[in-house]
């Protein structure tokens, strides 16, 4: 019996044992869930209380975006109507500057009216009676190197036909044809040309022109083009700057003459692509070029079209700097300026090799605001407009003429 007994003690104490381990595992985890609950239920509490601040917050957002989106749109009307009023006033300006600009000096004896031209006495004889009064009016006379004696006075429409190619180029028109060519970019051996100003504007690019490939590879866009010939500037590397004659007809270069000018010299300071400047007309050849890269001013030339011969040079006194482009209208040269940020471009300056009109007594003109600044202008004689070329866009300009006085 006492086996029995030992065994029956011994089970007992074993079943309170394990019931004591399992109840003490149970309460362990009862007292981890219990934990578990408290810190979900502290983060649903701060995921709420977030949420509730993110809704504010974008509620806070929304109407200060919608604050600054009304602000933004009244000061945009503000700038739009400052815009309008300055362009207002700007034309108010230049109106008052083209009727009231101050008329060069007259000599009674020799006064060009505006409906009139140039009249030389026909006989010797009328020539010796009034020697003694008009003496040095003959002198200047003789001394004449252009005979055309109109001068700009404004523009009078703007024309934005289309934008190709690069941002910086040159096109124009021949003015003894209606062959337009264009010269993308700032150096290159070839040329576009098409057969009116008609087809460029209506075609997609340059490739569906004639295409042109030049002997040699012209550097800036200076180059210009009169009654069948290209006159352009080529400049090898650490050589003088090169005017060469082109027969566009033939495809042959006709002539060449060395210009002794330095090499990284440049004629305008904003555009130092352009090494010279070349412009063609009735009354000739002209070259606008910069002698040196220390020369202040711009010096211009008059080239005979044939031989390239040099008939006279000139210091126009008009400096280099600032200066984007420039352009010859009768034997008076319109040296255009801008700035560094482009602005609007404005005729600031100008010079007469008759001495006729000086920078003084000119109206100063400005361009209607464009995208930059010119890379080139080039005047047609035949249509008195120009030809520019203005961040990648190709621009017609109508001038309004009036006629000189002689001073």
């Amino acid at each position: 019996m006492k086996p029995v007994f030992v065994l029956l003690v011994s089970t007992a104490w074993t079943f309170t044992g394990a019931q004591d381990y399992y109840q003490g595992l149970m309460d362990y985890l009862e007292n981890r869930l219990l934990a578990i609950e408290d810190r979900m239920q502290l983060w649903h509490e701060q995921s709420h209380r977030y949420h509730t601040e993110l809704l504010d917050f974008k509620k806070l957002t929304v109407e200060t975006m919608d604050g600054l989106r009304n602000q933004h749109s009244v000061m945009f009307k503000d700038l739009e109507g400052a815009a309008v009023r300055v362009d207002r006033v700007e034309r108010e300006v230049d109106y008052v500057e083209i009727q009231t600009s101050p008329r060069a000096c007259a000599n009674k004896a020799d006064k060009v009216v505006e409906q009139g031209a140039w009249r030389l006495k026909e006989s010797r004889g009328q020539e010796e009676e009034e020697e003694d009064e008009e003496d040095e009016d003959w002198e200047e006379l003789h001394s004449r190197v252009s005979d055309c004696v109109e001068i700009i006075s404004g523009i009078r429409s703007v024309k934005i036909l289309k934008r190709v190619g690069s941002p910086k180029g040159m096109w124009t028109r021949d003015p003894r044809s209606s062959k337009v060519y264009v010269f993308n970019g700032t150096s290159g051996d070839n040329l576009f040309q098409f057969n009116s100003v008609r087809d460029f504007s209506r075609s997609p690019g340059v490739t569906s022109s004639r295409h042109i490939r030049l002997p040699s590879d012209w550097r800036g866009p200076g180059s210009t083009v009169y009654d069948g010939y290209l006159y352009y500037i080529q400049q090898e590397e650490n050589a003088d700057v090169q005017v060469v004659k082109f027969d566009l007809l033939t495809g042959s270069v006709t002539d060449a003459a060395m210009f002794p000018v330095e090499s990284h010299a440049t004629v305008y300071n904003l555009n130092p692509e352009t090494v010279a400047d070349l412009a063609a007309d009735d009354e000739g050849l002209w070259l606008l070029y910069a002698t040196s890269d220390s020369e202040p001013n711009i010096h211009l030339a008059k080239m005979d079209r044939a031989s390239l011969d040099i008939e006279h040079i000139w210091d126009t006194r008009c400096p280099r700097e600032n200066a984007e482009a420039a352009f010859v209208v009768c034997g008076t040269v319109y040296v255009v300026y801008n700035t560094r940020l482009a602005s609007r471009s404005r005729i600031q300056c100008l010079f007469d090799v008759n001495d006729m009109v000086s920078s003084e007594e000119a109206p100063l003109i400005y361009f209607p605001r464009r995208y930059g600044a010119h890379a080139s202008l080039k005047y047609n004689p035949e249509e008195q407009q120009l030809y520019a070329w203005d961040d990648g866009y190709q621009i017609i300009y109508r001038l309004t003429m009036k006629t000189k006085l002689l001073v």
